[in-house]
């Protein structure tokens, strides 16, 4: 059994310093120290932790005001290029009348952001689907109504290596265990003829993970972007894989639904998921567009965002029955579920 440990990294050089606060201030904002997947604590109401945000990017402490007939839907998101369809709706529904109006709730962590969504604090979130996955296994009431995105990840490693055996005895990085990072290393490993119990795998804050990299406390890292786009912009490392060259179109970021919002709302439910395919579609169709709107919620130079939208796409959102069964095997085969929920119990069809 492998034991995975989160980590907060000790600066070995001036160049690490000021990589490290530049990074943790384009990717998170306020980086009081969470549960290790981004450094940043947040949560809903009453907690000066969680930031609401209205369909502009701006941060509100009050609501929008909107028409008595239009329901405002509150969606869960971590700062990440991931999310970028969940950016694109909000800007939709601020633009046009689409029947609701979204409110995003920006997190740190992906701890923080399911347990928010699992206690019914939000209506929706852009999460990992082995997080909602865990839950529906946990027997709580929440759903994967679509993909968020497709592909988007990357395996970094540092630039003195060439392969992932050259990492045996070393540290890699993953931002949680429960996640395709976690997955795509054990794809990665087994290209080499090895496994994580080759490696010391730790979790460590996204931001932090391109200045541990240049300082040495890490040899690689697999991670959402920015993260691996801002570690190469910056000839920090390398990319030795894109999740596409491990696994092909693989599962990584959905969008969840709580069960209650659902079944209290199933007309704006299936309004939301139509949404979110046309979001998708029009980032892919107009790269420029999609550059501008990951620039209003994401605080990262445009070369890093530039590198960053090459190796992602959103479009066709819907996921299928042979996505989310190949997921599921892997979840098992690398230890991260015995019994993961089968693909009727946690995919909720609203159209």
């Amino acid at each position: 059994m492998i034991k995975i440990r989160e980590i907060s990294v000790l600066r070995k050089s001036l160049l690490a310093v000021a990589l490290s606060a530049f990074v943790l201030a384009a990717g998170c904002g306020d980086q009081s120290r969470g549960d290790g997947e981004s450094g940043q604590t947040g949560n809903v109401q009453n907690s000066p932790g969680a930031v609401s945000e209205r369909a502009d990017g701006a941060a509100s402490a009050e609501k929008a005001t909107e028409p008595a007939t239009r329901k405002v839907v509150k969606i869960a998101y971590l700062p990440i290029t991931h999310a970028l369809a969940g950016f694109e709706l909000a800007e939709a529904s601020k633009q046009r009348d689409l029947g609701f109006s979204v409110e995003l709730v920006r997190f740190g962590s992906w701890t923080e952001l399911i347990d928010a969504l699992n206690a019914g604090k939000v209506d929706g979130a852009v999460a990992l689907v082995e997080l909602i996955m865990k839950a529906r296994e946990q027997g709580i009431d929440v759903h994967l109504a679509s993909l968020a995105h497709h592909d988007g990840n990357v395996m970094i490693i540092g630039s003195s290596y060439s392969s992932m055996a050259d990492l045996k005895g070393k540290t890699v990085a993953i931002p949680h265990r429960q996640s395709t990072h976690y997955l795509l290393l054990n794809d990665a490993l087994a290209r080499e003829n090895l496994t994580v119990a080759d490696v010391n795998v730790i979790e460590m804050a996204p931001p932090e993970m391109p200045s541990a990299l240049a300082s040495g406390q890490i040899a690689g890292y697999c991670v959402a972007e920015p993260f691996g786009a801002r570690a190469v912009t910056l000839n920090l490392g390398k990319v030795l894989y894109q999740s596409k060259d491990l696994w092909p179109d693989s599962v990584c970021c959905g969008f969840a639904l709580s069960g209650r919002f659902v079944k209290e709302n199933p007309e704006i439910a299936a309004r939301l998921i139509e949404a979110i395919g046309v979001s998708g579609d029009s980032l892919d169709k107009d790269h420029s567009h999609a550059s501008e709107v990951a620039a209003r919620y994401l605080n990262v130079p445009g070369n890093v965002l530039d590198l960053s939208l090459q190796w992602i796409s959103f479009g066709n959102p819907e996921i299928s029955r042979e996505q989310y069964d190949i997921l599921r095997d892997k979840a098992v085969k690398y230890g991260l579920s015995e019994n993961p929920p089968l693909y009727e119990d946690i995919v909720v069809n609203v159209r």
